[in-house]
């Protein structure tokens, strides 16, 4: 039989790797490997660390992408270069944008100094109310959620607590899974 509520699919909270706000983005990517390094019977590792508030309260997450986005602090200014292609502009575009703001020129330079420095809630990603979905709904309003977002992963709720995780990579692996299961 299939896997077919989120709650079946999902991350337990307590498997995943979480910093505080005040963390530095050192401290988050410690977080992030030692969580890998816990991932068990898991084939897919985790690729962000949930942040929490002085309460315990997850109040954002801190992403791979987000990590290589702090090195660059103009990167915040410039919103989503990605939706220039919608207005017909290409990556030419992109490269000279980046050439006129001397974007990452040196970001490897001073990586040591930066990753101390850096607090995490300066950089995570604070989730929309699309990012969240209860542990009882189906696979179906998750995959909708998912595609529509579109997000790398959805923060598990149970009422206002936030239990889980819910990973695209772990929807896909159960849809492939249904797939080859098919005789055609």
């Amino acid at each position: 039989m299939g896997k077919d509520m989120v709650k079946d699919l999902m991350v337990p909270i307590e498997e995943y790797a979480t910093v505080s706000e005040e963390a530095t983005l050192y401290e988050a990517v410690l977080a992030l490997e030692e969580a890998q390094k816990r991932t068990g019977c898991r084939e897919h590792k985790h690729r962000a660390v949930l942040v929490r508030n002085a309460g315990g309260h997850v109040v954002g997450k801190v992403s791979q992408l987000d990590v290589l986005r702090a090195l660059e602090p103009k990167f915040k200014k410039l919103g989503n270069v990605g939706l220039l292609g919608r207005f017909g502009l290409g990556p030419d575009v992109v490269r000279i944008i980046t050439k006129e703001l001397s974007l990452l020129e040196n970001p490897l330079e001073d990586l040591c100094k930066k990753a101390a420095r850096i607090r995490v809630k300066d950089m995570m990603h604070s989730p929309s109310e699309g990012e969240f979905v209860e542990e009882t709904a189906s696979l179906n309003e998750a995959i909708r959620q998912l595609v529509l977002g579109p997000h790398q992963s959805l923060l598990v709720t149970r009422g206002q607590a936030i239990v889980g995780v819910l990973r695209l990579t772990d929807v896909y692996v159960e849809i492939s899974q249904r797939i080859k299961a098919c005789e055609l």
